[in-house]
C-alpha cells in the first residue's frame, strides 16, 4: 500500500509587523510631502509669473497712454505752437487755458492746480510724494475753414461735423500763427461757428480779433482773417497723477477738459482711473540744451522742455504673489519726447 504524507498542523497567514507598517507609512508620507512641495512650488511660480505679467501689462498700458499725451503736447495742426494767440478770458487763471505751459510738471512736494488741492486721502485725490504732469495739445482735428468773416466773428467750415458744439475750445491755425478761441455758437446745418465776445459761453472770449499777438484791449483788437483751408482742431488738456482708488489702493489717474455742459460752461471733468495698482510716479524732464534729466522743481522755462522720463512703480493685484507672500512690486522707466520740440 503506498505511503501518504500526513499534513501537519496549518499555520495562520503571515502579516506585517508594527515596525514594517510604521516604515511603510513614513515612506508614504515622504512621497506625499515631496509631491505636495513640488505642487506648491509650481503653484507659487505660476502665481509669481502671472503677477509679474500683470504688472508688466499694467506698465505697458500706462506708458502708452502717457506717451500719447506727451508726444502731442504743444502740437497744433499747423505745427506753429510758438506763435499762439489766445483770446480766452481765463488764459491767465486756469492751467488748461494757458498754452505757455503746454507741458508742465509738479514734483512730489509741489501742489498741482488740476488736482483741486495739494494732496488728499479721498478717492481720486493725489497721493503725497508722487509727481504729476499737465499737457495741452490739439485733438479731433481734420476740420478746415471755408471762409472767415471778420469782424463778424464767423467761420464757415468746408464740411459738416458732429465733433463741434457751442462752448468748445478750439485751435484755428494757418502758416502764420494759431489762436485759442471759444465757440460762442455752432450751427451744424450751415456748418458755421461764431466766436463772439460776451457771456453766452464760459469762460468766453476777450476779443473777436484772432491775430498774433492777441489784443484784449478792445472788442475787435488785432483783427485777422484766416484764409481758406486753415485748420481747426479742439483743445485737449489733461493732467496725469497717482491717486487713491476706490478699493483702498493707488492708481494712475487722468483728469481732462470736459465737454461743455448744458449751459455751455467749460471745466475739468471727473478724474478717471486709468491703470490700477500704480503706487508711485517720478517724472524728470530734459530741457533743450541740457545734458541730463532733472526734477520739475529745477525747470525754469517749460517752453524748452523736449522730453520726459517717467518711472512708475506698480504692485501686483495678488497680495501673496511674491516669494515673501507679499505683493510683487516692480519699477519701470520710459522716456518720451515732445515731438514738435525736437529736430
Amino acid at each position: 500500500m503506498p505511503c501518504r504524507r500526513v499534513p501537519g498542523p496549518t499555520r495562520p497567514p503571515a502579516g506585517f509587523t508594527l515596525i514594517e507598517l510604521m516604515v511603510a507609512m513614513l515612506l508614504g508620507l515622504i512621497v506625499i510631502a515631496g509631491v505636495a512641495s513640488v505642487f506648491l512650488a509650481n503653484q507659487r511660480t505660476y502665481r509669481t509669473n502671472q503677477a509679474l505679467g500683470d504688472v508688466q501689462d499694467g506698465s505697458r498700458i500706462a506708458f502708452e497712454l502717457l506717451a500719447r499725451d506727451i508726444r502731442n503736447a504743444g502740437l497744433n495742426p499747423c505745427n506753429n505752437g510758438d506763435r499762439m494767440g489766445n483770446v480766452l478770458n481765463n488764459s491767465g487763471t486756469d492751467w488748461w487755458a494757458n498754452w505757455s505751459n503746454a507741458v508742465h510738471g509738479y514734483s512730489g512736494s509741489q501742489g498741482d492746480p488740476a488736482t483741486g488741492g495739494v494732496f488728499g486721502t479721498g478717492v481720486g485725490q493725489r497721493v503725497a510724494g508722487t509727481d504729476s504732469m499737465q499737457v495741452l495739445g490739439a485733438v479731433d482735428g481734420g476740420m478746415s475753414v471755408a471762409t472767415d468773416n471778420e469782424p463778424a466773428a464767423n467761420f464757415k467750415l468746408n464740411d459738416k461735423t458732429t465733433n463741434l458744439q457751442s462752448g468748445d475750445i478750439v485751435i484755428v491755425c494757418d502758416p502764420d500763427h494759431a489762436v485759442l478761441v471759444q465757440i460762442s455758437n455752432y450751427n451744424n446745418s450751415n456748418v458755421t461757428f461764431v466766436h463772439n465776445t460776451g457771456n453766452a459761453v464760459n469762460p468766453g472770449n476777450c476779443s473777436k480779433g484772432l491775430g498774433y499777438p492777441s489784443d484784449c484791449s478792445s472788442t475787435n483788437g488785432n483783427l485777422y482773417q484766416f484764409g481758406a483751408n486753415s485748420q481747426i482742431a479742439k483743445l485737449g488738456a489733461a493732467d496725469w497723477y497717482v491717486g487713491n482708488n476706490p478699493v483702498g489702493g493707488r492708481s494712475l489717474y487722468r483728469v481732462a477738459l470736459a465737454a461743455p455742459d448744458a449751459k455751455e460752461n467749460v471745466s475739468l471733468g471727473t478724474p478717471q482711473e486709468m491703470v490700477r495698482n500704480v503706487n508711485g510716479m517720478v517724472i524728470n524732464y530734459h530741457a533743450r540744451g541740457g545734458t541730463a534729466f532733472v526734477t520739475a522743481s529745477s525747470i525754469g522755462n517749460w517752453a524748452v522742455v523736449d522730453a520726459a522720463q517717467i518711472t512708475l512703480t506698480l504692485q501686483s493685484a495678488d497680495q501673496r504673489a511674491g516669494t515673501d507672500t507679499r505683493p510683487l512690486v516692480r519699477s519701470f522707466t520710459a522716456t518720451t519726447t515732445v515731438r514738435n520740440r525736437v529736430n
